[in-house]
């Protein structure tokens, strides 16, 4: 991963472009988005003039047309960008605890595989800046979520006993990192294909937060795009 301008870049191989904007960031080209709702729909792009209002209800986005730039926009949630260097496809993902705990990754990765043969084990996966394990304060009903799915959880829960004082520090904590990259280990994707930015955009003011800033704050553009 680089830094050029104030986009964070993905290094996910020859024949793709993968970002994600910083708060003072310009998109440098027109990027396909859902109107998201947390949910697990995932929509293949076939029309490079597609528009927002036909993609009511997905949280990702699936295409193999060139120089087409689809993305998600975050505040917290995970931003997961994918590519297949064999088979020219590239995903954009919205994974907030919701999409992850429903396993989204994981269905736009069938997505890929029933509509252009993609194989897991040969996809690349950035996994880009969202709320990281020290601020993401849950309750336990959520934990219990993640516990119903058989999430690993003495990999990715952690409690903090006592009263700190300091905001979203005290109590259960989820890691969303790994969280989504248990899911795409679990579906094939190899480890050493996942790079996960590590960025935690509550604590990093570069980045937009929901939980710091509020709901109707601006958002993160996480887009991929093949050239």
């Amino acid at each position: 991963m680089t830094t050029e301008s104030t986009l964070l870049q993905y290094d996910l191989g020859p024949g793709v472009e993968a970002f994600s904007t910083r708060r003072d960031s310009e998109l440098p080209c027109p990027v396909i988005q859902a109107h998201q709702v947390h949910g697990f729909r995932v929509a293949v792009v076939d029309r490079p003039d597609t528009r927002k209002e036909e993609l009511q209800g997905y949280d990702a986005l699936v295409t193999a047309l060139p120089g087409c730039a689809i993305g998600v926009h975050t505040a917290d949630c995970v931003p997961i960008l994918m590519y297949d260097p064999q088979h020219r496809v590239v995903a954009a993902v919205h994974s907030g605890w919701k999409g992850t705990v429903q396993r989204i990754s994981q269905k736009v990765l069938f997505v890929m595989k029933q509509t252009f043969g993609c194989r897991p084990e040969g996809i690349r996966a950035a996994i880009g800046p969202a709320i990281g394990p020290a601020s993401f304060q849950v309750g336990e009903e959520v934990v219990q979520f993640f516990k119903e799915q058989n999430f690993p959880l003495e990999e990715i829960w952690s409690f903090r006993s006592g009263f700190s004082g300091i905001p979203m520090a005290d109590g259960h904590h989820l890691d969303l990192f790994k969280a989504n990259r248990w899911l795409l280990q679990e579906a094939g994707v190899p480890e050493a294909y996942i790079q996960i930015a590590g960025i935690d955009s509550y604590t990093d003011p570069s980045f937009f937060s929901a939980r710091r800033e509020g709901i109707t704050c601006g958002r993160t553009i996480s887009f991929i795009r093949l050239v």
